[in-house]
């Protein structure tokens, strides 16, 4: 039956709308940044609206539904379908916030300004419509579209490489999108199942289905896709590249919300719906899980530039994800469905920490002119509100005690633990090579010694800088101290994935 609320179109089509506004009516460079800013702020109050409307207690899993029909032939039926659930929701929420915050550090731009913001708002709309979208159609041609903005916000604001960055960005994950592509016209063309509609198949799955491939070999077509984006190791290396030549506000979205499309799609489609499969790799993930999250953290601590190390452990912190999903080799006890929620708490809180991280150190090089740290030192002094939010930032990162990256950490390793304990307790042993690469960067960064030649160096600007690192400020702190706030949103998302292995 034809629905709609209208509440997530708006969500995913005002940036949209925003958009060609910028690019049909307005010229001059201040009215331009003025209405892209405008437009965010309506988007962020749309996705705390979305945010606090859900109902985790409600008897149906998807909300907020926006349905009708979009097109059909012999084959397979397509609509227009967009609904949140206890794992989407809170993504919206991410996603508005770090474009708010994105959007404001982006106002030193001055070069082909037009062009910048029309695509920073194009990307909201994809990111933005991976997150709602509950047909597959429509899940695949926003996850495309997240290819365009990326690539021309790289090649032309970008710095160093930043033609080969886009491009390895580009290339990497185009390819896994044909992965992807693949696995969804199997499914599409499978004549016993749900067809595109993916609310129906998280009901009930693909087991049982009749594909012109094998069923193993459309997770894993899946699930490329998504460890390309998430970035898994060996898949990783387009990540650093794309990070360190990337202007402030596109790692703050890369790092914030579009490696979080890879976890998403891990959890909603490769765990989701095909549970007796994933389960019977549970191993197998974790190994790899483990590999990614050590591997990347040996890496990061011979970093030298500031955003090439907190890409590196960003890899690491997102093989914490893929350990979360870990915790379905076991059934009963419940501990899949902690581990689960421990891998989506990961996406949102890892997004909140290093979208404050990459946020920092792009004052820091607009004040110094380098990310080179043995040629930085003495900052504190003369950045004393950036170098707080860096430290509470570095300080989330390595699962401090009350603030939110610890909840993530802990409900992972717990759900884990119970599957794979010493391969657990060998990825727990990556929160202290954390805590060395992360206080090592402070000391060197902000407390080492002082050079005359940043005498001159000034704190970050009000409303372009200190502002957006508030936000995510308040919200590392405050889902440190209150994690319920978001944990039971995501427990009534994942509750019914996780019950698959009970």
């Amino acid at each position: 039956m034809d629905t709609f609320h209208g509440l997530l179109t708006s969500i995913v089509f005002v940036p949209m709308m925003g958009a060609l506004i910028i690019g049909v009516l307005i010229k001059d460079p201040v009215k331009v940044k003025a209405l892209a800013t405008l437009t965010v702020l309506i988007n962020l109050l749309l996705s705390t609206i979305v945010f606090i409307q859900f109902n985790p207690n409600a008897p149906e899993r998807f909300q907020l539904v926006d349905k009708f029909h979009w097109f059909s032939s012999t084959a397979f039926t397509a609509q227009y379908q967009m609904g949140v659930d206890g794992l989407s929701a809170p993504l919206v929420l991410l996603t508005g916030l770090l474009s708010v915050c994105a959007v404001l550090v982006s106002w030193n731009i001055n070069i082909r300004v037009k062009e910048y913001f029309i695509w920073i708002l194009i990307l909201q709309t994809s990111v933005m419509g991976v997150f709602v979208s509950l047909d597959f159609i429509m899940f695949f041609v926003f996850w495309e579209l997240e290819l365009i903005p990326m690539y021309f916000l790289i090649s032309i604001w970008g710095t160093g490489r930043k033609r080969y960055s886009a491009m390895k960005f580009l290339v990497f994950t185009f390819l896994g999108s044909a992965f992807m592509l693949i696995g969804i016209i199997t499914l599409l063309l499978a004549p016993n199942i749900a067809g595109g509609d993916l609310a129906k198949l998280a009901e009930v799955g693909t087991s049982g289905a009749v594909t012109i491939i094998p069923m193993q070999l459309v997770f894993w077509l899946f699930f490329l896709g998504f460890a390309i984006k998430l970035p898994i190791v060996p898949v990783h290396t387009w990540l650093p590249d794309a990070h360190t030549d990337a202007p402030t506000a596109v790692s703050i979205m890369l790092a914030g919300v579009l490696l979080k499309m890879g976890g998403y799609g891990l959890l909603r489609i490769s765990i989701g719906m095909f549970p007796e499969i994933a389960q019977g790799y549970a191993l197998e993930l974790t190994i790899l899980a483990v590999i990614t999250i050590l591997y990347a953290a040996i890496i990061t601590l011979k970093q030298t530039d500031l955003k090439r190390l907190i890409a590196y452990s960003s890899v690491s912190h997102m093989g914490l994800v893929l350990l979360g999903i870990g915790s379905i080799g076991t059934s009963g006890g419940g501990f899949a469905t902690i581990g689960l929620t421990g891998a989506a708490m990961q996406l949102f809180t890892h997004g909140t920490i290093t979208g404050l991280l990459f946020l920092s150190v792009g004052v820091i090089y607009e004040k110094t002119h380098t990310r080179y740290i043995p040629d930085l030192g003495g900052l504190a002094s003369r950045m004393p509100l950036v170098t707080i939010c860096f430290m509470i930032g570095g300080l989330a990162s390595l699962g401090l005690p009350g603030m939110s990256g610890f909840v993530a950490e802990a409900l992972v390793f717990l759900g884990a633990f119970k599957s794979f304990p010493i391969l657990t307790g060998l990825g727990a042993f990556a929160i202290v090579i954390a805590a060395g690469y992360i206080l090592w960067m402070i000391e060197r960064v902000l407390f080492g010694n002082k050079k005359d030649r940043f005498e001159s160096v000034t704190d970050g600007h009000l409303w372009t800088n200190v502002v957006p690192m508030t936000l995510l400020v308040i919200t590392i702190l405050g889902i440190g101290v209150y994690p319920s706030i978001l944990t039971r949103v995501f427990e009534a998302g994942i509750q019914p994935i996780g019950a698959l292995f009970s």
